[in-house]
């Protein structure tokens, strides 16, 4: 059944249709009608080019341009087209003999002068065709461009979902790697019931309390990231002892600087994860500053060559996070000398 909205827009469609068709009544009988004192002749005369005008206008606008020139079917547009024209023309030509036969009583010189003139008579016709014709295209291209855009934002909606989802599938991988590492280090201390295990849970509670509820953010303010980054450093002393020499240096950081989640964290895990003791003792340096435009993060640790830190975990899923959230606005380079690996990374501040 069709709703009381469907049948108020078809009562206007139609409504519209009728005064247009009474309009362009009017002005074939003003037209034909020049010349002429006798009304009821002209409009008897409009009257009959009515339906030809009507039935040509139609198949022109609900068949041929619609079901071939839009679907750029140009030559069977072109052939209906011309069927068209020859059907209408014949039409015409009927109508003109009808107003020499039926209204002027086969006197020719009784004819209205505009009537007796077959290209008037056809212009006249086909006049309308025409504006009726442009019209439909100009909504067709209306139409196919609020399509286009509809389309459009659907694309860019889908490709945003794809993207949260494969930013989410990329936090969930570096959750379990940094949590392996910290209870491995909680449960060693468990092992030798030290007197630090209390802390270091207490540690990781705090990050876990990071991860559950600031990590699903698109960004967090850096001061929440460096808190959690020297957490993590707390709990990586108390493993390492005496054997870890690691500084953090921290410069110009304002308040309001954001910064991804979990961001910086996969090249600190790294550093400890392939770091290498020279001369018993790993040397990790970590400096971490601000400009007015953007973040500038390096961090060096002792390395051998031979070593490959470069295929964990967390550096390829860095650099995915990094091409979908900052795409060219960052630069990521990774040096490793024979005794050094090196990272920078430099970011464009996030208002």
């Amino acid at each position: 059944m069709f709703s009381v909205k469907t049948l108020l827009k078809t009562l206007v469609r139609v409504f519209l249709h009728i005064f247009f068709w009474c309009a362009v009544l009017l002005f074939f009988t003003y037209f034909f009608g020049s010349g002429n004192n006798n009304f009821n002749d002209t409009l008897m005369f409009s009257l009959f080019l009515m339906p030809i005008t009507m039935a040509t206008t139609y198949v022109s606008i609900y068949k041929l341009i619609p079901d071939y020139l839009v679907t750029k079917r140009y030559w069977l547009f072109g052939l209906y087209s011309m069927y068209t024209l020859i059907i209408s023309a014949y039409l015409i030509m009927v109508s003109i003999f009808f107003s020499l036969i039926y209204i002027a009583n086969f006197s020719y010189t009784d004819m209205n002068p505009i009537t007796r003139n077959i290209l008037l008579v056809t212009t006249g016709v086909y006049l309308v065709v025409v504006i009726v014709s442009a019209f439909k295209l100009l909504k067709l291209n209306a139409s196919q461009v609020e399509s286009t855009k509809k389309l459009e934002t659907k694309i860019l909606e889908t490709q945003l979902k794809l993207k949260e989802q494969e930013l989410n599938y990329l936090k969930m991988q570096i959750h379990p790697h940094f949590l392996f590492n910290t209870l491995n280090t909680i449960y060693g201390f468990a092992l030798k019931k030290a007197d630090e295990t209390p802390e270091m849970i207490l540690k990781l509670s705090n990050l876990l309390d990071y991860l559950l509820y600031q990590v699903d953010k698109p960004f967090v303010l850096l001061t929440e990231e460096i808190n959690h980054i020297k957490d993590y450093i707390e709990l990586e002393k108390m493993r390492f002892n005496n054997s870890l020499d690691v500084t953090f240096k921290i410069e110009n950081i304002s308040e309001n600087t954001k910064i991804a989640p979990m961001l910086l964290m996969p090249f600190i895990e790294n550093s400890f994860k392939h770091g290498v003791l020279k001369n018993g003792v790993l040397r990790i340096k970590i400096n971490l500053s601000c400009t007015s435009e953007n973040i500038l993060f390096t961090i060096e640790n002792t390395h051998f060559k031979s070593e490959n830190s470069t295929k964990g975990i967390g550096l390829e899923n860095i650099q995915k996070r990094l091409d979908l959230l900052y795409k060219d606005k960052c630069e990521l380079k990774i040096d490793a000398t024979e005794n050094l690996y090196k990272v920078l990374l430099k970011l464009n501040k996030i208002n």
